[in-house]
Formats: C-alpha cells, structure tokens, sequence
C-alpha cells in the first residue's frame, strides 16, 4: 500500500440482502421505529442524488445556510481551516448521514462541509425540514437521537485527540467506521471489511498526526494482525483485539437504541 493509496471512488459494499437500500432509513431505524409512513417520506426526500467529486464544498464557512446535505454514499466531512491552510477534521459523515438539522437557526456556518471522496448527495431544503419536523414526529424522534449520537461521537474524537497514542486513535476510528457502515449495510465479509474512501493525509487531519506518522501505524496494525488491506478495502482482521487495544466502547454510538425506544 502506498502512503496515498486509500482514495475510494465508491461509497462502500453494497447492502447485504434483506437490508434497505437507503441508507438514511437504515441509520434512523438503528436509533427508532419507523411507520410504512416514515419511510415512504424518507425515500421521496432522499431521491435523486447528485453525484460530487472528491475535495469538493458542501458549504464553506462564513456562508449563509441553504439547506441540509444528505449523504447516500462516499464519505464527507465536518473540518475548520486555519488561516496556513491547515486543516481539522472534526466528524466523518458517511451514507445515511445529514449535516446540521437545525441549519436554520444559524446566520453563517462556523465550520465548512466537504467531500473525501466521490460522494451521492441530496439537498434537502429548510421548507422541507420544517414540514417533516411538525408532520412527522416519528421522524423526528429518530433525527433528533441521531443528533445526540453526532454530539456523543464528537466527544469521543476529542478523547481520542486528546489522550489516546497515534496508534490508539486510528484503531478507535477503524472501529467507530466499521460500526456505523455496518448499521447501513455498506460492509463487505461477513460485516468485518468495509471501504475506506479517505487518504493517509485524511486521516491525519482526522487525528492531528503527519500522514507519514500514519502511514506506520497501520504498518503496525497490519502487523499485530489487527487489519489487512485488500486494494482500497480494509478489513478488521481481529475485532476483538483491535477494541481491546484502543479500548474502544460502542455506547456512544446507540446502536441498541431501537430496542428501547
């Protein structure tokens, strides 16, 4: 594997049989439960994606709010700029993610939204929004636990900024991905192996590391027979090990969350 060979045109494995093809629907039914209604709603608001290459804008900081960005597939991301273009990931929206469902409230964006990868999105408009906050309260439950989960996930990144070793932290993140593309069918081999649209210099902006920092630490999980590549798929080699060694804890994802709502 190259320093840079991580790039992924695609959005991940297709979704296993039995499963929706839609992934909002799979994300919003792994928190709730969803009406034939809701998901009929769901389908006609996410049709018709656009197709956004790699290293594209969203939305930049500074602009006025025009909508919430549905992704369907391909990874996007939550980032901050510093004036020497240095750059902070700071949240993975991966398919069946939205950004910023309370958009409306804000004057201008204090962070910027753009693609990793080749992604399928869908703008959604703030008329639409609000329609289906007051019509559809099912929905709403379930977008607003999906809110709290994003909240949980990014005090979980600033543990792993924090206090966890470079090798920690991308292990942690290995581990967070494969849980949450597994929740919306886009995991391959027995739900163990995903894709991983984003580049070494991805992650490193992702974990505050040099890509060539990077670069050796999954040498070294590869080595500890924690992962493997295959092409532009990694697949997690040992579940178990790779948790245990980034002490990784899934609660704050909420997974179970549909049995107790």
């Amino acid at each position: 594997m190259q320093d840079d060979d991580m790039t992924n045109t695609g959005g991940g494995a297709k979704p296993p049989a039995g499963a929706t093809n839609n992934p909002l629907i799979a994300k919003l039914e792994s928190l709730a439960k969803l009406s034939a209604e809701d998901k009929d709603v769901l389908q006609r608001i996410s049709a018709n994606p656009q197709v956004i290459e790699p290293g594209t804008a969203l939305i930049r900081e500074g602009d006025k709010p025009d909508g919430v960005y549905l992704i369907l597939d391909g990874i996007a991301c939550r980032y901050k700029l510093r004036a020497s273009g240095a750059r902070q990931i700071m949240a993975y929206l991966v398919p069946g993610d939205y950004c910023d469902l309370d958009v409306a409230l804000l004057k201008a964006m204090d962070h910027a939204i753009g693609t990793l990868s080749t992604c399928h999105v869908v703008r959604i408009d703030l008329l639409t929004i609000q329609g289906l906050l007051e019509r559809h309260p099912g929905i709403t439950h379930a977008l607003r636990l999906a809110t709290l989960v994003d909240e949980a996930t990014l005090r979980e990144w600033l543990v792993n900024i924090g206090r966890r070793s470079a090798d920690e932290r991308i292990a942690h993140l290995l581990c967070e991905l494969l849980l949450r593309l597994r929740a919306v069918g886009r995991t391959a081999g027995q739900g163990q192996s995903y894709a991983l649209p984003v580049t070494q210099d991805d992650l490193a902006d992702t974990t505050g590391l040099a890509a060539v920092h990077v670069n050796r630490v999954l040498i070294n999980l590869q080595r500890r027979g924690l992962i493997a590549f295959s092409g532009q798929e990694v697949t997690i080699s040992d579940l178990a090990g790779l948790e245990a060694f980034a002490e990784f804890k899934p609660n704050y994802l909420h997974l179970g969350g549909r049995d107790a709502a």
